[in-house]
Formats: C-alpha cells, structure tokens, sequence
C-alpha cells in the first residue's frame, strides 16, 4: 500500500518509543514511559480491532489467588516467592485502582469465595490457612483468608466456602476504555489492526517490521504476553482460557467471585448473568495454544457445572462464548527485561493480568533509564 507523506510523518517518522500490544501492560508502560519522557513521541502498535490478548476478555476478577492456588503454588516456588507474588499482585490491584478511579472501573470488594468439592480438599486447604494468613499478614495488616457457610446454596460443594475478604471485581470493558482514553490524551498513537513480524537491530535504532509498513524507532517495548514466542525467545507459553456468559436471569442473588479447583474454574455475576470461565486443566495439551476457539470437551463441562452446581433448578440460556489468551510458563513471576540495547519485554502475566499488568507496564517502562 502507498502511504502519503502526511501519513508517514505523522505516524512512522522519528518515533522514540514504539509498543507492540495495546493491552493492559503495554498501555500502562506508555504511561511510564510519557510521566518520564513527556515530550516523546510513541506509537503502540495492535494487531487487533481492540486488544488482541486477555486484557479485555477477562473475566475481570481484581483477585491475587485463593487459597488452594497459593497452596499450590507453594509447591514449585518459596514462601518468600509466594510472598512476593501476592505482594506484587496486590500493588498492581492499587494502582489500577489509583491510575483509573474506582468507579470508573466498576470496581467492588464483594470478596471472593472458594468452593470445594471434597471434605478432604477443604480440610486439606483449611489447615494450612493459618500458617497463609500469617505469610500475608504484613501485606494486608489482617487474615486474608477465613469461612462461611454456603449462602448461595451451590450444590454438590462443601458446606462452608472458603473467604478471600480482600479479593474484587473490576469491568473490564470500562478498564480498557479508561485506558486507552487516558493514553490517547497524552498524546501516544494507538495503531489497530498492524501485526509486527519481526525486527532487526540497526546501529542505534532498530527497524520494525510488520505486515502494512516497516519503520524505524530508537527503542521497541514488547507486551503482547501470550504471543510472545511469535517474537521472543522467553518461557512464555500461550493458554487459552474459554469463557461463556448467560442471558439475564431474575433474583440472581449470587454476589462476589467464585474460584472452582484452584482457580482453574471462575464464575461471578455481571448484569444479572453468570460468566463463567476456566477448564483448560481438562486439557492442558489442546489449551497451549494462540488460536482464539472453543471446544466441546470444555464447553459440555462448563455448561454441566453451571447446570448442577451454579445454578441448580434455575433455568437459564447462554447468550455468547468467547476466549482469550493468557501467558503462562514454569514460574509465575512475570519477565520484565532488556533483552538487548534497545529492545525491552513485559510477559507472562500468568493469568493474573488485571492484578499486576499495571505494575507490569510501569516496571516495563521504567527499565527505560
């Protein structure tokens, strides 16, 4: 395609900052990047009519784990490393929080409950809450974690839920909307539907490569999280997370965020209606993948939950199904690092976006010195 001079001065020439992804990290890094350097000129560059990734087809929990995943996590990584998980993720909830405004992201601390499907489970989960409880104490000055009884009658759960009180809910079609509007005001151009291919190293710039024009920019950001391996050599991997939604259902009295078998099943209440996501632990193998998609395996499993645990002897219908796509790897630290003289990278978010993608995106920007 020919492209105007008007076109190529505005938009491809002597760019300081380029952006691959308009998510919630890449996003947050322009914001970094303009409070330091306010007279730069960025451009992000989205392969997507909106952002392509998770940022805005989350389920949008402002969670940082519940018991079981921290249980979990316990396993492959230290208490100090746990520690700092949350820690980070807790941050990160903040200032979100602090960057768009709370009512501005329809954000509510209507806690979150965990259910379990065996005595066994909740028992084993319960005694290791307190010693939970006690690690993250001087984070939250308070026991994070503690009971109730089942007060929205699921069926075919334990009797009691397990309590995350800290844990919220965010829109997140506001959150990207809030974002994306306050980027824009600074200045920084937003770039849809380009796909970057590759880049090479110049002497002291680098040229960009994509599938509508090849540029140059003094310094190239990367946050496109589960996409990454298309670009960098890093342990990200692509998980897709399938999601569904109901049509509005009267007295829904369901209040809160759900977690299912250690966060791999979620479910909450948005409008009246249940959206419920999760189930790639039925099929890690078929998951590991950046194809947008459903599949019946998981979606009969949704649907049967919903049906005999969610919503028993309620009728309902599913509206739309939707997917998208997490990165994820052996750690669940996120990689934020120069990779080279003028190429930086903010990924592997680990299915945690809405909590640490903010932070994520600053500490992206800032390794900028």
């Amino acid at each position: 395609m020919n492209y105007s001079y008007w076109e190529l001065k505005e938009w491809f020439s002597n760019i300081d900052f380029t952006i691959v992804g308009s998510g919630i990290v890449g996003l947050n890094c322009a914001l970094a990047l303009k409070e330091k350097y306010p007279g730069a000129k960025i451009v992000i560059l989205e392969k997507g009519m909106l952002p392509h990734g998770a940022s805005t087809k989350n389920a949008g929990f402002a969670c940082f784990g519940s018991l079981s995943e921290l249980i979990d996590d316990l396993l492959t990584h230290t208490e100090e490393e746990v520690y700092s998980l949350v820690e980070n993720r807790w941050q990160g909830l903040q200032l979100l929080r602090t960057n768009l405004g709370d009512q501005n992201i329809d954000y509510q601390q209507n806690k979150g409950f965990e259910l379990c499907v065996s005595e066994g489970f909740f028992a084993e989960c319960i005694s290791q809450k307190k010693a939970i409880n006690s690690l993250l104490n001087p984070i939250f000055k308070s026991d994070v974690f503690s009971i109730s009884n089942n007060v929205f009658n699921f069926k075919k759960v334990h009797s009691k839920y397990i309590v995350n009180n800290f844990e919220g809910q965010i829109d997140t079609g506001k959150m990207a909307f809030q974002l994306l509007h306050k980027v824009q005001k600074l200045g920084v151009k937003i770039l849809n539907n380009i796909s970057v291919e590759s880049f090479v190293a110049l002497d002291a710039s680098l040229e960009v490569k994509t599938d509508k024009i090849n540029f140059k920019t003094k310094k190239l950001f990367i946050a496109t999280n589960g996409f990454a391996k298309q670009l960098l050599e890093e342990e990200v991997q692509p998980a897709r997370a399938q999601v569904l939604i109901t049509t509005p259902i009267e007295n829904l009295k369901i209040k809160g965020t759900f977690h299912l078998d250690k966060g791999y099943y979620y479910f909450r209440n948005i409008d009246n209606r249940i959206l419920f996501g999760g189930g790639r632990n039925l099929d890690f193998e078929t998951e590991e993948t950046a194809v947008f998609g459903q599949t019946p395996r998981i979606q009969n499993e949704l649907e049967r939950i919903l049906k005999e645990t969610i919503l028993p002897n309620i009728p309902f219908e599913i509206e739309h199904r939707w997917s998208g796509i997490m990165g994820v790897g052996p750690q669940k630290k996120a990689i934020v690092k120069q990779l080279s003289d003028n190429v930086y990278c903010g990924v592997r978010l680990g299915g945690m976006g809405v909590a640490i993608g903010s932070l994520v995106g600053k500490e992206l920007g800032d390794l900028l010195q």
